[in-house]
C-alpha cells in the first residue's frame, strides 16, 4: 500500500473542500467581481465547510466502514459542524443585526462602533448543496483512488 493509499480517508476531505471553496470564490466573484479577499469569504454557495465534513463521513465510510467508530464518530462530528454553519452562525447574524439598529436609532458615532455583519451563516440550500458536493466529489475521488 502506497503512502497516497493509506492516507486516502485524510487527503480526500481536504482535496474536497478546498474544491468547495474554490468553486465558492469562483460563483461569488462572478457575482460581485473579483477580489482574492473573496477567497477566504464565508456563508454563500456551497458550503465548504459541509462539503469538508461530509466528505469525511463519506471517506470514513467507504474506507473503513459503516460499523466503526471512526464512522460514528465522523457522524457526531457532522452533526455538530453542520449546526454551527445553519444555526449558530444565523443566531450570530440576528445578533450583529439587532446591534446594528439599536446604533442606528441610539445615534452613536459609527466610526466608533463600525457595522457588523448581518449574514454569517449559510442558509439551507448552501448547506444541501455543499453536502452534495462532498458526498459526491468523495466517491468520485474515493473510487478512482490513487490518481
Amino acid at each position: 500500500m502506497s503512502f497516497l493509499e493509506s492516507w486516502a480517508v485524510f487527503l480526500i476531505p481536504i482535496i474536497v473542500g478546498t474544491l468547495a471553496q474554490g468553486v465558492k470564490f469562483t460563483l461569488y466573484s462572478l457575482k460581485h467581481g473579483w477580489n482574492p479577499h473573496y477567497a477566504l469569504t464565508h456563508g454563500h454557495m456551497p458550503s465548504a465547510h459541509t462539503a469538508f465534513i461530509t466528505s469525511l463521513v463519506t471517506s470514513v465510510a467507504w474506507y473503513e466502514g459503516l460499523d466503526s467508530g471512526a464512522f460514528a464518530v465522523s457522524i457526531i462530528l457532522a452533526i455538530i459542524v453542520i449546526d454551527d454553519a445553519v444555526r449558530l452562525r444565523m443566531y450570530m447574524g440576528d445578533q450583529g443585526r439587532y446591534l446594528n439598529m439599536l446604533i442606528r436609532q441610539l445615534e452613536v458615532n459609527e466610526e466608533k462602533f463600525p457595522r457588523l455583519k448581518e449574514r454569517i451563516g449559510h442558509r439551507i440550500n448552501e448547506v444541501i448543496a455543499g453536502a452534495l458536493f462532498g458526498f459526491f466529489f468523495s466517491l468520485l475521488f474515493a473510487y478512482f483512488w490513487p490518481f
